[in-house]
Formats: C-alpha cells, structure tokens, sequence
C-alpha cells in the first residue's frame, strides 16, 4: 500500500508541475484571437453554470413588475453599455463584437428571453470571467440592473418606445457622462525634495 501511495503523491505533484510549467512558458494559450480548447472551455462553462445557480437571486425579485418606463430605462442602458459588443435591433455586429474569440450573443438574433431573470440579473451584475462580459455592480445601481434585466427578458415583446431605442439607438438618452478625471502629482523619489 506505501509504494502505491508514494507513486501516486509523486505523479500529482509531477502533474503539477508540468501545468505550472506549461502556464510559466506560455504554453497555455492567453491570445483572444485563438479558439478556447475543450478542456478550458468545459472548466469555465461547467464552473458559470454552478456559480450562477449557487449564487442568482430568486423571486420574487424586486422592482417588479417592470412598467413601462423601466423597460426605456432599461433600453438606454442598454444602447449606453451593452449594445457596443450584443448589437441592437438591426442584428449587425460592431467591429468590437467580431473580434470576440468567446462571441457575444446577438440578442436581435439570440436572445436572452428563455433565461430566468435571476440569471439575466446575475450576468449583468458579476459579468463573467474570461470574456469580454463585465461587471456592472461597480457601474450600475441594483435598479438599474433590475430595468436592464427585465429590458432582455422581454426583448421579443418591449412596448413600443423601448422597442425603438433597441431598433435605433438614436432615439435613446445620451450616454452618461464620464466622471472627471481626478490628477494626481507625480510621486517624488524617496531622499528628493522638491
């Protein structure tokens, strides 16, 4: 029983560090323009899956039911974050979203609708690692996820005017502006006065 223990102590850590060989050489593909393999692509689909299904919110989710006016809010925020890599109502995708090895889904084409609102909500809120997806809960106040989380649920059936910001991002609000660029001096080497 020892020499079989021992053998197998010695093949993991030989297992070990032949992966942390392969990730120090750079044998471990990092490029976005390479195809994820089937083994990087099962651990992170595998590992969304059961976070995702640990962690969503579960009804009854507040802020609800949407009205009217929270799905346009939901379509300005939309346009302002998400339309750069997910398209809008013409289905053409930005240069941006093209050069995504991991493809952004097109919701005029791919939608999001069959996906609880938990789901949806969580996406939104904690993005998902190892894609261009970020995280809004830094960005976006919990009412505002919720109204972009009920604008995709109900993509196939916005009211009317939500429905024409998706279809023509000109009608929505202006984007948000940025927040003033705070300058900080340039730090001083230790020992120099100034």
């Amino acid at each position: 029983m020892r020499p079989f223990l021992f053998g197998f102590v010695v093949a993991f850590l030989l297992l070990g560090l032949v992966a942390f060989g392969a990730v120090k050489t750079g044998s471990v593909m990092a490029r976005q323009d390479v195809p994820p393999g089937k083994l990087e692509t099962w651990l992170a689909r595998t590992s969304l899956e059961a976070t995702i299904d640990r962690e969503k919110p579960m009804p009854p989710y507040p802020y609800g039911p949407p009205s009217e006016t929270d799905f346009v809010a939901g379509a300005n925020l939309y346009v302002q974050n998400c339309a750069v890599c997910h398209g809008t109502g013409h289905g053409t995708p930005s240069a941006i979203a093209r050069g995504l090895e991991v493809k952004a889904p097109q919701f005029a084409k791919h939608g999001v609708d069959d996906d609880p609102e938990g789901v949806i909500y969580w996406k939104v809120e904690h993005g998902i690692r190892m894609t261009a997806m970020p995280a809004y809960d830094m960005t976006l106040d919990e009412k505002q996820i919720w109204q972009l989380t009920y604008f995709l649920k109900h993509l196939p059936d916005l009211p009317p005017q939500a429905k024409a910001i998706f279809d023509d991002p000109a009608l929505g609000a202006p984007a948000t502006p940025l927040p003033q660029m705070t300058i900080f001096p340039e730090p001083q080497a230790r020992g120099t006065t100034t």
